[in-house]
């Protein structure tokens, strides 16, 4: 999965308007990416809290809190398809499963 680039998809709360993207040039960088996200939210939660830490199963609550997480990841065909750049739609487990695989 290295070098593909990844587009994640969120939505915070069932509010539309919470709806945005990150984009990043691979899986591991996407995956990187999710657990910064879950990070900088406790720092936020906790200011006066120099060292935070957390495991695996805190991530994944925070995850399954999201309204909607999804991972859009580039895939290239072959020149013979009319359209040879696509990106397949991977759903929440996906996720999931490759923050686990980043982590650990």
């Amino acid at each position: 999965m290295a070098n593909k680039h990844t587009i994640v998809l969120m939505q915070t709360s069932q509010n539309r308007s919470t709806r945005t993207f990150m984009d990043y040039s691979s899986v591991t960088q996407a995956m990187d990416g999710i657990c910064g996200l879950y990070e900088r939210k406790l720092k936020e939660l906790n200011p006066a809290t120099r060292n935070i830490t957390y495991d695996i199963a805190d991530l994944y609550n925070f995850i399954d809190g999201l309204a909607d997480m999804s991972a859009l990841v580039y895939v290239f065909q072959s020149l013979f398809f009319v359209h040879p750049f696509l990106f397949e739609h991977y759903h929440l487990s996906y996720v999931i499963f490759h923050v686990y695989s980043v982590m650990c």
